[in-house]
């Protein structure tokens, strides 16, 4: 398996690479909480409106959606586009920098298939 947090290639007991590290810590944070992947991932195929992407998710609340929206605004994930309309409209979608993410969605649904029903550290 390749080492991606150090930077020795041999046999030494070095701590991970500070910059990659760091870089690891704000890739989790932007993705980290529990429903920033599911909203995500609800947004894959387009805009959506905030009713419907909270029916879509089952379980959260309008006000965790809220504020995971916000947060995902502000890493620069999400887009939101306000609708000068009666009533109002308000639809999320993805930026281009989520879009870069799906990559990374596709290995995650090809690990769940592969070890998904397995019980953790059980291959």
């Amino acid at each position: 398996m390749e080492n991606l947090t150090s930077v020795c290639d041999g046999d030494c007991d070095c701590s991970p690479d500070p910059a990659l590290l760091a870089d690891f810590k704000r890739a989790i944070h932007a993705l980290g909480g529990k429903w920033k992947l599911e909203i995500l991932f609800a947004l894959m195929n387009g805009a959506v409106r905030f009713g419907a992407l909270r029916r879509s998710i089952g379980g959260i609340t309008q006000h965790m959606l809220t504020n995971q929206l916000r947060e995902l605004e502000q890493d620069g994930l999400v887009s939101r586009t306000v609708f000068a309309e009666k009533p109002l409209r308000v639809e999320y979608e993805l930026t281009d920098a989520a879009y870069g993410l799906l990559p990374a969605f596709k290995e995650i649904l090809s690990w769940s298939r592969l070890y998904g029903d397995a019980p953790c550290g059980v291959v």
